[in-house]
């Protein structure tokens, strides 16, 4: 066979293997895609930006018309950042969808076939959306925190960010709020189920600290601040008619260990049980 009519083949470049590896940046950039692109997480975030917002400039607009001003234990730097505790509804149950979607539609098997070592995927998820939290809700904490000054200045009550413990509880309003969705997402990771994980949440935030109050102050004075909500909202400056011993910093390490030691288990269980 003659030289010209030799079969000639384009030699493809051969393909580097860092080209394919699984990092674990890669995988930050690829759940970074994932929630951007799925509309349902942006309109949640929404109605968590304008609960915290709208309900923060309620309850200071009622706190200037009431004679006798804030209740017990607020303040107005407290009381503009109340919209904190109807916003974390919204970011506890977008932290389980984040990952519970996934288990029950089945997507989550082809995650695990693009990272079979799991536990990247699981820190990714928590890295992103944790992310996306703090920076959301510390625009809008900061938003909150003016509008609210704004309506209570009219009367004389309004707080400046440069008071002591201003700017700690409106950073620690966003702080408060990014762990509440890193106990969603590690409580979706560990039960798989949505309804399991999102009642979790709403009685872990919303039911048991108001039954404590039904119990007699000698009992729920050993282990009532010590709740993640009541140990968290230390950090928003406020007591919110719970007697709490803790510092500001110590309330929010307490609340810190519970989301630490569910993504503890999240991840055992994503190690050592099939998806």
């Amino acid at each position: 066979m003659s030289a010209a009519l030799a079969p000639t083949h384009s030699a493809a470049p051969p393909l580097r293997g860092s080209a394919l590896r699984v990092t674990q940046a890669r995988v930050v950039r690829s759940e970074w895609t994932k929630l951007r692109s799925l509309r349902s997480t942006v309109y949640t975030l929404l109605v968590a930006v304008v609960l915290m917002i709208g309900i923060g400039a309620t309850f200071a607009a009622i706190s200037a018309s009431l004679p006798g001003g804030f209740d017990d234990g607020e303040t107005a730097i407290s009381t503009s950042l109340s919209g904190t505790f109807f916003a974390q509804l919204a970011i506890g149950v977008l932290g389980v969808l984040i990952i519970s979607g996934e288990y029950s539609t089945g997507s989550i098997r082809s995650s695990l076939a693009v990272v079979p070592g799991r536990l990247p995927m699981l820190w990714a998820k928590l890295v992103v959306f944790t992310g996306a939290v703090f920076s959301t809700m510390l625009l809008a904490s900061f938003t909150s925190f003016f509008v609210g000054q704004a309506l209570l200045s009219d009367k004389g009550m309004d707080a400046s960010l440069s008071d002591p413990g201003a700017l700690r509880s409106v950073v620690g309003a966003a702080l408060y709020l990014a762990v509440v969705g890193l106990i969603g997402v590690a409580l979706g990771a560990l039960f798989r189920s949505t309804a399991a994980a999102i009642s979790t949440v709403v009685v872990a935030f919303f039911v048991i600290a108001p039954l404590t109050m039904l119990l007699p102050a000698s009992w729920a004075a050993h282990f009532v601040q010590y709740l993640p909500s009541n140990a968290g909202a230390m950090l928003l400056g406020g007591t919110y008619g719970v007697a709490n011993p803790l510092s500001p910093w110590t309330g929010f390490a307490v609340m810190t260990a519970y989301a630490v030691t569910l993504v503890w288990f999240a991840a055992w269980r994503l190690r050592k049980i099939d998806a």
